[in-house]
């Protein structure tokens, strides 16, 4: 289960060239498992995001990735942070992830959420829909994909998707965790509770204790143990060896994408201060050990400045085992 995973966000970094983008992504993955994390995560995007970067970033699909990241690892499990639910036929999507377990030696997971990129639906002709569809869509797509991760042969038939007598064959070596991330309180921490084994909170601080309060809730409501789910919690950092080093390599990661430190202002410097926990192995450790008494069971963490270098992996790694 994801108590402490490292995600990787992104594939551009100041001083490589776009054809560096698998041979750095496999070097953090390896380095992420040298340096004692659970499990590597890539993002499930066609476009960089809003904040990383532009939309004609380099942006290298899921679970080719994952596939060829089995290959450079032995231990860590491997998945998406998350998958958007609309792009694959849920089906076909079983079937991606089934065939990862098999080439990971057991080691995939399912990360899935209702999707939310309009812009990338839009360019890449699929179908967005409306919040509300997009998560009856979600449902939907659980109760096909959880059978068929179990070894099920399964039929469905709902309001937007309908499957018959469906095979997956040959069955997943391990019973794959499957988790669902996002922060809503009244739909997507329901489904947690209802469908899940693992939860990926994405919010701000305040927010946190409110969420594990709305998941309590949901698994009482439903005879679930809170305990069997662990909810981890996304976060941002930049680490080095020093300071100075790390607020450099920030720097640098904005400057690559327009954005000058000393001329954002105050009010936006504050912003993305309040985002990554930017610093030398103290300060950072600082950050998330304040960050751990919110409750939370773990962290999915980046590095999208200077994660592209195995030695600031492995100090991120020293630096939140040291914090539990």
């Amino acid at each position: 289960m994801t108590q402490l995973g490292f995600q990787i966000p992104n594939f551009d970094y100041p001083g490589l060239t776009r054809a560096d983008a698998w041979t750095a992504t496999a070097a953090s993955a390896a380095a992420a498992e040298t340096a004692g994390f659970d499990t590597v995560l890539v993002m499930d995007h066609f476009y960089q995001l809003p904040g990383l970067g532009a939309p004609d970033n380099s942006m290298l699909e899921c679970y080719t990735l994952l596939g060829a990241l089995a290959q450079v690892t032995d231990r860590v499990r491997l998945g998406a942070l998350v998958t958007g639910n609309t792009y694959r036929n849920p089906a076909v999507l079983a079937k991606c992830v089934t065939t990862l377990d098999h080439v990971s030696g057991g080691r995939a997971q399912l990360g899935i959420g209702s999707g939310w990129f309009e812009l990338e639906h839009d360019s890449f002709g699929i179908p967005f829909d409306t919040f509300t569809t997009r998560f009856e869509k979600l449902e939907e797509a659980l109760q096909i994909i959880l059978p068929m991760l179990r070894g099920e042969r399964a039929s469905f038939t709902g309001d937007h998707y309908t499957f018959t007598d469906v095979i997956n064959e040959p069955a997943p070596l391990s019973r794959i965790p499957v988790m669902i991330g996002g922060s809503g309180e009244k739909k997507t921490l329901r489904m947690v509770a209802q469908y899940a084994d693992l939860g990926n909170l994405t919010c701000s601080p305040e927010e946190v204790p409110q969420k594990l309060e709305a998941l309590a809730g949901h698994c009482e409501r439903l005879g679930r143990d809170r305990s069997e789910i662990t909810l981890s919690w996304n976060r941002v950092a930049c680490v080095a060896p020093t300071t100075a080093e790390a607020e450099a390599e920030r720097n640098a990661f904005l400057a690559d994408r327009g954005m000058v430190w000393d001329d954002l202002g105050e009010e936006l410097q504050a912003m993305v201060d309040g985002m990554i926990a930017c610093g030398d192995a103290a300060t950072v450790g600082e950050q998330f050990a304040e960050w751990k008494a919110t409750g939370v069971d773990g962290f999915t963490v980046s590095l999208p400045a200077n994660g592209h270098l195995p030695e600031r992996v492995a100090l991120l790694g020293e630096v939140l085992s040291a914090v539990g």
